[in-house]
């Protein structure tokens, strides 16, 4: 099975821009720990998600909030249709101007799949670079490139050590597509 990185087509005409969070009553911007949406697994938000839209625009059904996948409730009925909830937690959130339901994609897989050999450059964390906490990892990834057989059956996951993209199966994006979801780019890796 191919596998491609899905992000958020920032070059649509006209588009709207979510932006993370709006977090308290008044509606002001504070700090938001967005990483959480990253490490693969379920959440339990207490609070409600707000999020503003900068500029406002015409809404996509798919795009991102300071890297984070914000979707519309055709995504969420899309993965059901495939029985792919198990791969995704949907986290429900207030965007700014919107009456329609919008969702959170957490994806609750983290996956060691990259192929270090087939990327364009890996660069790593060295005892030199004084983050010891980070010591071995993946400082960098260009041109991705991830390894089909460690994957496994995965339609929807992150990769180990290089989080911050969002990797989906051949079908997965072949669903999207047919569906006609808006605001999806694809990279093949």
């Amino acid at each position: 099975m191919k596998y491609c990185e899905l992000y958020d087509d920032k070059y649509i005409p006209g588009r709207w821009h979510v932006r993370m969070p709006r977090d308290d009553e008044e509606g002001r911007e504070e700090l938001f720990d967005v990483w959480r949406f990253n490490e693969g697994r379920v959440l339990n938000i207490e609070k409600p998600i707000r999020l503003s839209v900068k500029p406002t625009g015409i809404p996509i059904e798919f795009s991102h909030a300071l890297g984070i996948p914000i979707v519309h409730r055709r995504v969420v009925a899309l993965f059901e249709r495939l029985g792919l909830q198990k791969e995704v937690q949907f986290i429900p959130v207030e965007v700014e101007g919107q009456t329609e339901p919008w969702f959170i994609l957490n994806a609750l897989q983290v996956i060691r799949c990259i192929d270090d050999a087939r990327c364009e450059e890996v660069l790593y964390w060295l005892p030199e670079d004084n983050r010891p906490d980070k010591l071995g990892g993946y400082r960098n990834v260009r041109g991705l490139k991830v390894d089909p057989e460690k994957i496994g059956e995965a339609h929807i996951f992150r990769p180990w050590g290089w989080k911050v993209v969002l990797i989906v199966s051949e079908h997965l994006k072949r669903a999207m597509e047919d569906e006609g979801i808006t605001g999806i780019k694809f990279l093949d890796v």
